[in-house]
């Protein structure tokens, strides 16, 4: 089997643009100056309707949107009109009258950082997409939970984590007998769709750090990467639908190995544009991008590194003039 990368989503607006509407428009009997369609309609019909690498799915979309139109069409003809005179613009609060209510949801980037929340990318057969990993922790023997509907290789992935974070506890300032005295639960939301592979072993092992260390993770990092047990971060498939995925879901920093950084040359550079690329040898470089440092404990509430410093930085100096005294009256004799 020869896998065939898809095309991102500006390829698919031009494709529509160039080929698929002009000769829709031949097909249903309408001028191009009868319909004007805006690029962030196209954008949201391949968002909203679509989950394809191709544009097959998009072109019935479309074909959808000029069918009812052309029926527009023929019955103002049919009162007297002239066909010419049938002018239609489709602006994205429209679409949904023409397609429906949208068929896909995309996941996006959280709002804050979380602790045991990490954001992982995964290559599916319709392109990539961002998958969130959560863990919580509970007063047990240890144990370790794991739902979702998962394969026996990512389930082997939370094993080897688990295991690496435990013998990384020093490190990350975490007790060792945590381990012994809570059980944790790692779950991958989303159950109905199918999961497997081993690209999600960093996301696992920064999510499992992250709970047992109460260490929040920051928002807008997402990683791939598969690990060993001793921790080193090996290179993973699919990274150009990976990269597309973070593009689309508002993700700033992508974290890949070492070993992937010649693919990203395949990447378009449109796609590239306002990310951050961090390639990493060790799941150690992982956590140094995606876990925010915990300086103090105050109350039931940990205060990370940004508000630490805001609360211990000094106030600025200020000067102060020296009171003149007031004007003493002379001493009578």
């Amino acid at each position: 089997m020869i896998r065939l990368a898809g095309y991102t989503e500006n390829e698919k607006v031009q494709i529509a643009k160039k080929h698929l509407i002009p000769e829709l428009l031949e097909n249903h009997g309408l001028e191009k100056t009868q319909i004007t369609i805006h690029d962030d309609v196209i954008l949201a019909v391949i968002r909203d309707y679509t989950a394809e690498a191709g544009v097959r799915n998009l072109e019935r979309r479309l074909a959808t949107i000029l069918r009812k139109i052309a029926r527009k069409v023929a019955t103002e003809v049919e009162g007297g009109a002239q066909a010419s005179d049938s002018v239609f613009t489709v602006e994205t609060k429209d679409v949904e009258s023409y397609l429906g209510l949208p068929a896909y949801e995309h996941e996006f980037a959280e709002r804050h950082p979380e602790i045991g929340v990490t954001t992982g990318l995964a290559w599916t057969s319709f392109g990539g997409e961002i998958m969130f990993i959560e863990a919580t922790r509970m007063t047990g023997g240890g144990r370790t939970t794991v739902t979702g509907q998962l394969g026996d290789v990512m389930r082997e992935s939370v094993s080897a984590a688990y295991s690496y974070v435990r013998s990384k506890a020093k490190e990350l300032g975490i007790e060792d007998r945590i381990f012994n005295e809570y059980d944790i639960h790692i779950h991958f939301p989303a159950g109905a769709i199918p999961k497997d592979g081993p690209s999600a072993g960093v996301a696992i092992a920064t999510c499992i750090a992250s709970v047992m260390g109460e260490r929040p993770v920051r928002h807008d990092v997402a990683m791939t990467g598969e690990i060993t047990l001793r921790g080193k971060v090996l290179s993973v498939g699919g990274i150009k639908e990976k990269v597309m995925a973070a593009q689309r879901a508002n993700i700033k920093t992508v974290v890949l190995p070492e070993g992937n950084r010649k693919d990203l040359s395949e990447v378009p550079d449109e796609v590239k544009e306002g990310l951050a690329f961090v390639f990493a040898e060790r799941v150690e470089d992982v956590w140094q991008q995606s876990l925010i440092p915990i300086y103090v404990a105050k109350g039931d509430r940990k205060y990370d590194e940004a508000e630490y410093r805001s609360e211990h930085q000094p106030p600025p100096s200020r000067r102060r003039e020296p009171a003149q005294k007031p004007d003493r009256p002379e001493q009578r004799r």
